[in-house]
């Protein structure tokens, strides 16, 4: 039997280094975002759901519903899953020249 513990929109996350606000971080599949500073060893929250505009890449266009990954090595949002960790669903096209894609986060 499961007990329910909360709605899962944030979890609870402890840097070693400081964090800044909009900082994505990857927990081994778990893609989260923080929403506000966390400083080193403190307890702080990240968001691992909602609609938040991640940095891509420009010369690559997403359309709305395509599924989105983060590329840890160059801290972009890409539509390529080999090698990079799901973060969500595109929900507002992103032409080639835009510097940022709106994600629906859903892992």
């Amino acid at each position: 039997m499961a007990t329910f513990v909360h709605d899962g929109e944030a979890i609870d996350y402890t840097p070693t280094a400081d964090v800044a606000a909009g900082a994505v971080v990857v927990q081994g599949e778990l893609v989260g975002v923080t929403k506000q500073p966390i400083s080193a060893n403190k307890l702080g929250a990240l968001a691992v759901a909602g609609v938040f505009d991640f940095p891509k890449a420009t010369g690559s266009g997403i359309t709305a519903g395509a599924l989105c990954y983060w590329d840890a090595t160059n801290q972009r949002a890409t539509t390529t899953a080999t090698g990079n960790k799901l973060i969500g669903k595109c929900v507002k096209a992103a032409a080639d020249v835009d510097t940022t894609v709106r994600v629906r986060m859903s892992q």
